[in-house]
């Protein structure tokens, strides 16, 4: 005998549809809710600022140390157990990022919809009593000229952009400014627009560091920070060589820019792209940044006597921050069984050669020759090289619509939205309204109108001209 199951599956849902509209979606939707969110949104984003991302175990130790913590309690151990060294890539982050953009949608959905769907919507009075209720109304004695003072009211109305509807000669309804309703719709858009490009961002996005000899081509490697889903963002189809490197200096001998001729080329080594980059100006090619960042000595170019010329790297030597300085050693003799040490700050070509003993040889420039040991030693070039940071962001476009739906919103947030209510009935004129914003201003305008109704149309009480009720 099967005993069948007196909860269905329909019944099931049916509690849990109940469950999510009771429960559940109030607490999404409540204000309160969504503060907090943006509060740990800007709290961990301004810790990713601060605290420095991506770097090495060594460097965290070093700088966090446990004796003594630093606010005693932020040491290297509690960053990385929290992952606060690369926060913008957590789980906990994104759920934050996820969390309050499921709340701002549901937000919309069940309150600001609803709201501009009823701003939209239009309804008549015609009971006097329904005045009682409105912020502001008046009540005017017609003196039989109903159609006339009518007329004027709706006259009135339109010279101050109100749109008039009237169902029948004795009832009239306006409202003006219902743009300041759809404001925070599209403020909620823009800032839901926000947070898919930063989602986007962070999971496909990726940064990459490289250091290149001028006339060099390279492709993108080093990549130092990437989302999950980035490889494909990669490029494998183009590669980048820098034609040329160059610093220009001040007159005190100071660095005033420094510049890299960079081109574009496709898999067939053509050039589809060229630009001279340098600080603030980048290259831009198909979603990838490539940012001159840094700048660097690689190599010197060589000739000893007649001979061939010899390219030989250099290396940035330890100074302690007094400076950066590169060396190299060159040999005098075939079997390398003595050299000279070779130093140079900048590319300017002043070279300074040492024996090995360490004392100054002789100070040359690019282009000239110092005997070392019986050879002829000419410095022919001084090679830099340039320090690139390459970033890809695929979210930055649905980040930067976003911000301006979000700007455009708070503008449109700033219209009143403004309804005015008329009806004629034994005699009196009934004319109210109300205000979502700016109630001083809507309460002269609305006063202003009485007074010129007054003034044209020759309605008045019979004692004072107008009763107006405040509430």
């Amino acid at each position: 005998m099967t005993i069948e199951n007196p909860v269905s599956k329909q019944s099931i849902w049916l509690v849990i549809g109940r469950f999510f509209r009771q429960e559940f979606l109030p607490i999404l939707t409540n204000l309160r809710l969504a503060i907090a969110l943006l509060l740990l949104i800007a709290l961990f984003s301004v810790s990713g600022t601060v605290i420095e991302q991506g770097q090495s175990l060594k460097f965290y130790q070093a700088n966090y140390p446990e004796h003594p913590a630093l606010f005693g309690f932020l040491t290297w151990k509690v960053l990385l157990t929290l992952g606060l060294d690369h926060v913008y890539h957590t789980w906990w982050f994104l759920a934050l990022l996820i969390l309050f953009g499921t709340a701002i949608t549901a937000c919309s959905f069940t309150r600001q919809f609803p709201a501009l769907k009823a701003a939209g919507n239009w309804k008549f009075y015609d009971q006097p009593r329904q005045f009682q209720k409105l912020a502001l109304s008046a009540e005017f004695e017609n003196q039989g000229q109903n159609s006339t003072s009518g007329q004027i009211l709706t006259q009135l109305l339109q010279k101050r952009r109100y749109k008039v509807f009237q169902e029948k000669e004795d009832t009239l309804y306006a409202r003006k400014g219902i743009i300041g309703r759809i404001g925070p719709i599209i403020v909620h858009v823009g800032i839901i627009t926000i947070l898919l490009g930063s989602i986007l961002g962070l999971m496909t996005g990726f940064t990459a560091q490289e250091m290149v000899q001028s006339g060099n081509t390279f492709q993108i490697k080093n990549i130092i920070d990437a989302g999950p889903w980035a490889a494909g963002q990669i490029p494998k189809d183009w590669s980048v060589r820098v034609n040329r490197f160059w610093i220009n200096y001040t007159t005190s001998g100071g660095i005033d820019q420094f510049y890299s001729d960079m081109s574009v080329l496709n898999n067939q080594g053509k050039e589809v792209d060229r630009k001279t980059i340098f600080v603030n100006q980048p290259l831009r090619y198909h979603g990838v940044t490539l940012y001159q960042t840094d700048w660097g000595i690689s190599a010197l170019r060589v000739q000893f006597n007649n001979s061939p010329i010899f390219q030989i790297p250099m290396v940035q030597l330890p100074t302690k921050n007094q400076g950066r300085i590169w060396g190299t050693w060159i040999p005098t003799k075939p079997d390398m069984s003595e050299g000279v040490s070779v130093l140079t700050r900048d590319l300017q070509g002043m070279v300074l050669i040492y024996d090995s003993t360490g004392k100054l040889i002789d100070t040359v420039r690019a282009g000239m020759s110092a005997q070392i040991n019986g050879v002829a030693l000419k410095i022919v070039d001084v090679i830099g090289s340039t320090g690139l940071q390459i970033k890809a962001d695929p979210g930055i476009p649905m980040v930067y619509t976003g911000f301006a739906l979000l700007m455009l919103g708070v503008v449109m947030s700033y219209f009143s939205h403004s309804q005015i209510w008329a009806l004629q009935k034994d005699g009196r004129l009934y004319v109210g309204g109300k205000t979502n914003r700016a109630q001083v201003a809507f309460e002269q305008e609305v006063l202003d109108i009485f007074e010129q109704l007054s003034q044209e149309s020759g309605v008045r009480s019979q004692e004072s001209g107008v009763i107006i009720h405040n509430s």
